[in-house]
């Protein structure tokens, strides 16, 4: 209507007043509702050929939707496991921090489990201990040894040298005993020995490897006892939070509620613009929006990302093939507008619904000192026509409360 408004100014007003005064044709006289469209012809078909002209014009170079959307994030308050609810520590729609216990489940196994890797730990340590002492018993085993092995030896020199200088007096078959004495008590000590280097090894490497596993196992005992107790990974806000306790919680079935995080829609819109602006919209362009949630506000924004796919031709595996029919709706061009000042979004609650508009500027274009008049020209043009689709924007928030409230029954 205000594209018609402007176009009529310079077509139909002029045509009229050349027929009037030029021609003494007065309206209501000569200028009838049956004989307008003939007296008028030249300005009505300019005026609507300018005006489609125009609104084409603003839309492409001045794109607008009504789909824009202040979208957040939540998240979903799950276990990693199945269980029993035990404790509730926090009320509905309480706000938590980061690390907030918010429930626990029944911990009895896991409680169970930590104390049996507790004990086994505990059971290593006496055993390094009772290994350290039967070192010291070892090392005592081997002096014996090696003391009987050097008295048995002895008793062999002696004989032995006996018999040498007199062979009567000492008989072979003593000689004889002397010596297998002598390889027994020999192969004790290197018995002896030998038990002292197991229970070394226990104590460097055995009993060691035992206690790091044992410690493992405590901790993840440690970890599943933790995993009993839900906390909050973010700061937000709890939603649909009715959990009590004697609940069953499942995390593929039924999570215990929503987390909000407490600057979930806060940072801007997504907006969906027809995609036959996709050449038009740029990272850096000039938007405005205003919302339902907080009418009769213009706040200004900028375009800050332009997502570089058509959500609506993504393809998903399946065992069916795609028939492109079902894709003959076209997609929306994905872009992200933030506030152009800060604070421009405190006012606007998270999901609320938006229009939009961005705004093509040509100014850099025109410091290029060599284009040319008629493109110099064009280009203000573009720019200039802008505030025909910021004021329907205006418009638009000033009759959005009625129509809302009034004319669609809401309440």
């Amino acid at each position: 209507m205000i594209e018609l408004l402007l176009c009529s100014m310079v077509t139909i007003l002029p045509d009229y007043l050349y027929r009037r005064y030029a021609q003494g044709k007065r309206l209501g006289q000569e200028i009838t509702l049956y004989s307008i469209w003939f007296e008028l012809r030249y300005g009505i078909t300019a005026c609507l050929a300018l005006t489609i002209t125009l609104i084409t014009l603003i839309l492409y170079f001045h794109p607008s939707t009504s789909n824009a959307v202040s979208i957040f994030r939540t998240v979903p308050v799950l276990p990693e496991g199945s269980g029993r609810v035990e404790e509730v520590y926090v009320k509905v729609r309480d706000t938590v921090k980061a690390g907030q216990p918010i429930f626990k489940l029944d911990s009895s196994e896991e409680q169970a489990a930590l104390e049996t890797a507790s004990m086994r730990l505990s059971e290593i340590d006496a055993a390094i201990v009772s290994t350290t002492a039967e070192l010291a018993a070892a090392d005592a085993r081997i002096r014996e040894a090696e003391a009987s092995y050097q008295q048995a030896l002895q008793e062999l020199e002696t004989k032995t040298e006996l018999r040498r200088r007199h062979e009567e007096s000492v008989a072979a078959r003593e000689i004889e005993k002397l010596q297998i004495l002598v390889a027994g008590r020999e192969a004790a000590v290197a018995t002896a020995k030998a038990n002292k280097g197991t229970v070394e090894t226990q104590i460097s490497s055995v009993l060691p490897a035992q206690k790091a596993s044992a410690q493992a196992q405590l901790a993840q005992a440690q970890v599943e006892l933790d995993k009993t107790t839900v906390r909050a990974g973010i700061d937000g806000a709890l939603e649909q939070f009715t959990l009590r306790k004697g609940d069953v919680v499942n995390p593929l079935m039924r999570p215990a509620g929503v987390l909000v995080p407490s600057d979930a829609g806060r940072w801007g819109l997504v907006a969906g613009f027809n995609q036959l602006e996709a050449q038009v919209m740029k990272v850096g362009m000039v938007a405005e929006a205003t919302c339902i949630s907080n009418p009769l506000t213009i706040i200004p924004m900028v375009v800050t990302d332009v997502q570089s796919l058509i959500a609506a031709g993504q393809l998903r595996a399946s065992d069916q093939l795609i028939d492109l029919q079902q894709s003959a709706v076209p997609g929306t061009l994905t872009v992200y507008l933030e506030p152009l000042f800060e604070g421009g979004f405190d006012k606007v609650p998270p999901g609320s619904k938006c229009l939009a508009n961005a705004y093509t500027n040509n100014h850099d274009r025109l410091q290029n000192e060599d284009l040319g008049a008629m493109t110099r020209f064009y280009l203000h043009m573009i720019d200039t026509v802008g505030l025909v689709h910021a004021i329907v924007l205006r418009i638009h928030a000033l009759l959005l409360p009625f129509q809302t409230l009034v004319f669609s029954g809401g309440h």
